[in-house]
């Protein structure tokens, strides 16, 4: 099932200096990444980790790419993208085939790597994301698409705006002082000080204003933020 936070990978890749090279692009780009090292029992970490998305090699030792993904798709639907240095037509048809959901060859362009990857996300994520969100007084907050919609108008929320919404949606009706927010906002990497606060939860309230809810987030002061 794809996660309802941040998409897992899990590399299947035998070459050390590729999977840590892949390992560290991805984790910077956002995800979480784990990484195949036992390549003799690979489904049991396939099974344990449960990603939204595997990229996959062909050449590995013992058991092929092809085999893998056959034996992947006997009990998982989870899309895999094959990257590998093979790159004949007959490669790719055969990974198709086999239930592979994209192919590309190595060496590989950072963008378009990426771009397939959140376009396969994106593709088999849209039930999950439809399906997961948190609701209060009829406003909807998509922590997995990162959105928050009322009524039909939906408006986009950066990483900071989601994680401070996210905070307050699941705390509902509880004042949330602001070194709490600050000290949630670190806790999860995203550095920002007092004024840094102020900033966001004022762009947070201009885009509830062109939702047309405008009075969600109420300041209590001396104490902090409420909804």
């Amino acid at each position: 099932m794809p996660s309802t936070s941040t998409p897992k990978i899990l590399l299947i890749e035998d070459d050390p200096l590729i999977r840590e090279e892949l390992h560290i692009l991805l984790s910077n780009a956002g995800y979480t990444v784990d990484s195949v090292t036992d390549f003799g029992t690979p489904l049991n970490q396939v099974r344990s980790f449960s990603p939204d998305l595997i990229l996959l090699d062909i050449n590995l030792p013992g058991q092929d790419g092809y085999a893998l993904c056959t034996s992947i798709r006997s009990f998982s639907a989870t899309p895999i993208l094959f990257i590998t240095g093979r790159n004949t037509a007959m490669d790719e048809l055969q990974a198709l085939t086999l239930g592979g959901d994209d192919y590309i060859t190595k060496p590989y362009n950072i963008p378009i790597l990426l771009a397939r990857i959140n376009l396969l996300l994106r593709r088999y994520n849209t039930a999950s994301v439809e399906a997961y969100q948190i609701e209060y007084k009829g406003i909807q907050l998509n922590p997995v698409a990162g959105t928050l919609r009322f009524e039909a108008q939906e408006i986009e929320l950066t990483k900071t705006e989601l994680k401070i919404m996210h905070y307050l949606f699941t705390h509902p009706n509880e004042i949330i002082p602001r070194l709490e927010l600050v000290e949630y906002l670190w806790d999860n990497e995203i550095h920002i000080d007092d004024n840094t606060l102020s900033v966001n939860i004022m762009r947070i309230r201009d885009k509830l204003r062109s939702l047309g809810a405008a009075d969600l987030i109420q300041t209590k002061r001396g104490m902090g933020y409420k909804i």
